[in-house]
């Protein structure tokens, strides 16, 4: 079954019930390494933007998702509106006028959002950030043979992308400004990008 601009509607009203239910322990993850605000940035964020897409009739995917990205922009603070409105304004660029996606079409769409968000953090893989969850992602929809298979795989990598930050020193944002005791600590945006995979793969299943 494709993926079709009422289930993207429902990926991020269950993103943002994901947010909601684990604000606490992202703001927990935060505080250990950051300004101790993603959780509650994050959520602020995702309330709106469903609330915008509530009121709306996007008729196609890219609406929907440009939708989102620009709500994020406008109401989080700190790197996490750029970072994630950036990751929702270039899945929309690649998604605008289609109101179906297919496991190829999916993969499209998070591999340019995914790079729009390297390009604004300038992050490479083991930099300790968001980029260490979602890059795995992508890598396993593209060795995917199926849509269900792709998004199981797709969050199960973004699941060890996370779990792997932890022993890894911070080279960027606030948490680099820690050095060596950034080491230990799970990445909040890792975890937070571990939280939109897992809702994809319910959402679309």
């Amino acid at each position: 079954m494709p993926i079709d601009t009422a289930t993207v509607r429902a990926w991020v009203h269950a993103f943002a019930s994901e947010i909601a239910e684990h604000r606490e322990e992202l703001v927990r993850l935060d505080t250990a390494i950051g300004d101790g605000d993603h959780g509650t940035n994050m959520n602020r964020g995702m309330v709106a933007a469903v609330e915008k897409l509530d009121g709306g009739a996007e008729a196609d995917i890219g609406a929907v998702l440009k939708t989102v990205a620009m709500t994020l922009i406008s109401k989080v603070g700190g790197a996490s509106g750029p970072l994630y409105g950036t990751l929702f304004l270039q899945m929309a660029t690649t998604a605008t006028g289609k109101t179906e996606l297919d496991l190829a079409g999916w993969a499209d769409a998070l591999e340019a959002g995914v790079a729009g968000v390297q390009k604004r953090g300038r992050a490479e893989p083991e930099d300790k950030t968001m980029i260490d969850a979602l890059l795995p992602a992508v890598a396993a929809l593209r060795g995917a043979s199926s849509l269900q298979e792709g998004l199981q795989a797709a969050e199960d990598a973004a699941h060890e992308g996370m779990l792997a930050t932890t022993p890894l020193e911070a080279r960027k944002g606030r948490a680099s400004y820690l050095g060596p005791r950034s080491v230990g600590h799970q990445d909040p945006g890792a975890t937070s990008s571990y939280l939109l995979m897992r809702a994809a793969r319910s959402a679309f299943s």
